[in-house]
Order: structure tokens, then C-alpha cells, then sequence
């Protein structure tokens, strides 16, 4: 069923060649011209990428420090062993706990986070949650460095700015990289260096064309091809 668009949506798409993929400033220009919300739209990418998902070589996951941060707070929960709760006290996660809050989740069966992080030597305990973060993608994981002996230095990433990223089912990558409100320069920079770690990061086993597109677009924007 094709979706209907709203009147004002269809106006913003209109001033947009379909056509046509644009260089970065200008498609910050075109969709700050149409991040027409009452709220500080979010930026988004997506990018369609010619890995083949059905093969385990090719699957993409890890981390990107953008330079000037999403402009997201996120919701920090931390797991470990209830020694050394008392020492992260302070560190800056929302949450932190140990064996009662391990209890807690399994309770609920649910966390109220948008991260979980874990110590190496808490993980077979953090298992007992699989099936909890597993389904909403909070399951600590060394590939996301969400699996770490600092935790500290974690925290303090991920408040300034460390986004994490995978392909998904269909081989693209979403990824939020800041607000309307930032600065156009912020923007094109914070861009330009989660393409170049996207870059890095190809799977050597992808054959043929590995970027097929990139999209940028705004919270209800309409979106806007870039020039790969």
C-alpha cells in the first residue's frame, strides 16, 4: 500500500531533484531548508551498501567518535561485579549496578537505557540478560567496545559523542549524525568522518560495488542523495 504523504511533507520533497545526488554542503543546506519541525529535527544517513548480509564475513559493526557529538543524551547503564559499583559512583552513567540489578532486569524484563556496558570478567553474569538485550540491540559486545576493563573511559566516549553502528537485515547502515541546529561545518564534518571510518571498515570479501547510496535527511524531512 502506498504511503500518503502529508501536504506539508509533499511541498518540502518538491524542492528536491529526485534526480540529482548533491555534494554534502549542499544537501545540509537543502535539509535544514526542510527540517521544518517545532523540535530540533535529528540528522540522519543511510547508506546502502552491496554487502551480501547472508554471509558472516561481510556483517558490519562497530563504533565512530563523532567530533561533535549527536546531539542525542543517551541513557548509560552499566553492569559489574557489586565491588565495584561503590568505585564508578560518578562516572556518568545513568544507571549503574551489579547482582540486584541484574535481578531487577529479569524481573522486568526490561532496562531503561539506550547502552550497556559490561567488564570482561562480568559477562558470563550479563548473559542472563541475553534475552532481554539481545532483541533491542543493548547486548554488550567487544565489537562495540561496550565490552571493556575501563569503563570510565567508556562512559566518557560515549557522552561525547561515540555512536555505534551495523548493517542491518538488508545491508544498510543508519546512523544520526547531530541536529538541524548544529552548524553546517559540524555537520559536513561530523559526515565526512563517519564516511571515512565507514570506508575503513569494508569487509574485505564484498565484491563489486561497496557504497550504492547515501541519503541524508531530517526528523519528517524528506530525504536528499549525496554525491559518494
Amino acid at each position: 500500500m502506498q504511503t500518503k504523504h502529508s501536504k506539508r511533507f509533499t511541498e518540502l520533497k518538491s524542492k528536491i531533484d529526485r534526480t540529482k545526488t548533491y555534494p554534502i554542503d549542499e544537501a545540509v543546506k537543502m535539509m535544514k531548508e526542510t527540517a521544518k519541525t517545532k523540535f530540533d529535527s535529528t540528522v540522519e544517513i543511510h547508506i546502502k551498501t552491496g554487502i551480501d548480509t547472508s554471509k558472516s564475513d561481510q556483517q558490519m559493526r562497530s563504533t565512530i567518535s563523532l567530533p561533535h557529538g549527536s546531539g542525542k543524551k543517551i541513557k548509560i547503564a552499566v553492569l559489574v561485579a557489586d565491588d565495584k559499583v561503590k568505585d564508578l559512583k560518578g562516572c556518568g552513567a545513568d544507571l549503574i549496578g551489579g547482582s540486584e540489578l541484574i535481578d531487577k532486569v529479569l524481573k522486568e524484563q526490561k532496562i531503561d537505557a539506550d547502552v550497556v556496558l559490561t567488564t570482561p570478567d562480568y559477562m558470563p553474569q550479563v548473559a542472563k540478560l541475553a534475552k532481554i538485550l539481545g532483541p533491542k540491540g543493548l547486548m554488550p559486545n567487544p565489537k562495540t567496545e561496550t565490552v571493556t576493563p575501563n569503563i570510565k573511559k567508556a562512559v566518557e566516549e560515549l557522552t561525547k559523542g561515540k555512536i555505534t553502528y551495523k548493517t542491518d537485515d538488508t545491508g544498510n547502515i543508519h546512523l544520526i549524525i547531530g541536529k538541524a541546529s548544529f552548524d553546517d561545518n559540524k555537520l559536513i564534518e561530523n559526515f565526512k568522518v563517519v564516511m571515512e571510518a565507514i570506508n575503513k571498515a569494508k569487509p574485505n570479501a564484498v565484491k563489486g560495488i561497496f557504497l550504492k547510496n547515501i541519503t541524508l535527511t531530517s526528523s519528517m524531512g524528506p530525504g536528499i542523495k549525496v554525491q559518494i
